[in-house]
């Protein structure tokens, strides 16, 4: 069995091909994808080259942890029926090609207990369900503070403030550089880092990525603060330890979502008190993802870039 698939055969070098699957086993699924999302943050490094030495590296690669789609085969082990619209978190199923992360495709094989059942009323905001279970990893569990600043309002801190309302926690302020990506708030204020004032947040989390934030960051919180490093770093995070020192700083670094993560962010999303709505900013058909993940790594306006798989034979 072939499906097509995006293939980055080298940095930069991106196309729509066809791919030979692994045969599926009683436990697996064969899942049928309708979208796919783009990663700005792990999926361009790979595109760049930029990517430091990561378990499964290696080009040609199917990238894409964000797929929703449909069960069309279910093995008699998996408890699945045809037809069940799931989350896909990437697949490793390909023949002659790294399935990292794997869910850019139009057909994959996967097990089962990798794959999440959602409603089927979420058609393209159901690939957004691995960011929103990611921005509610870093701040649910024991001795985790929400954050009072959230640095970055791209999908992923759109994400941390919205949860965050949701939680009835006080609103945070989200710092953003870019006026195009000011607009779009509900319930919590945008403004630029020149225009705030406050040093005495208690829980920063950075959304941007930028390594060389920390020592502006250490400047802004309270005694005893905490720093939370919520993007992806590609250079060696540095700071001045004495005014860290001095505020007793406390930093964690917040890794991708767990399997309750995506359970629980399930629930918020399906229960309406989490929305996905907004942040999708542009859906081009698969055939043209060459240029949807350039335009996705390159164009600012480009919040979030989903592919529509649905007319790929």
């Amino acid at each position: 069995m072939d499906t097509k698939a995006v293939i980055l055969s080298a940095p930069g070098a991106l196309s729509l091909d066809s791919v030979p699957l692994v045969a599926p086993e009683p436990d697996d699924l064969v899942v049928q994808i309708t979208h796919s999302g783009i990663s700005t943050g792990t999926e361009k490094l790979f595109w760049s080259g930029e990517m430091p030495p990561f378990p499964g590296m290696g080009y040609p690669l199917v990238p894409g942890y964000e797929a929703a789609g449909e069960v069309v085969e279910a093995g008699a082990d998996t408890g699945f029926r045809v037809g069940t619209r799931v989350f896909v978190p990437g697949a490793s199923c390909y023949l002659g090609a790294h399935g990292l992360f794997g869910g850019a495709a139009r057909r994959l094989v996967t097990k089962a207990s990798r794959v999440t059942r959602i409603d089927g009323a979420l058609q393209a905001d159901g690939a957004l369900l691995a960011l929103a279970a990611t921005a509610r990893h870093a701040m649910a569990g024991p001795g985790k503070t929400v954050p009072d600043l959230i640095v970055g309002h791209g999908v992923l801190g759109r994400l941390l403030a919205r949860l965050t309302v949701a939680a009835g926690a006080p609103p945070p302020t989200v710092w953003e550089i870019d006026p195009s990506r000011t607009t779009g708030a509900s319930g919590y204020e945008v403004i630029h880092p020149d225009a705030d004032p406050r040093r005495d947040y208690t829980a920063i989390y950075d959304a941007s990525g930028q390594a060389d934030l920390l020592n502006d960051l250490v400047g802004r919180i309270a005694k005893g603060g905490e720093v939370v490093l919520a993007g992806f770093y590609t250079q060696p995070l540095q700071f001045a330890f004495p005014p860290a020192f001095m505020k007793e700083a406390r930093f964690r670094i917040a890794a991708e979502w767990a399997a309750d993560d995506m359970i629980a962010t399930r629930a918020l999303v399906e229960s309406g008190t989490l929305r996905l709505d907004d942040l999708i900013t542009h859906t081009r058909p698969a055939t043209d993802a060459a240029s949807a993940y350039e335009q996705a790594f390159t164009d600012p306006a480009c919040l979030k870039m989903i592919l529509d798989w649905e007319n790929v034979a």
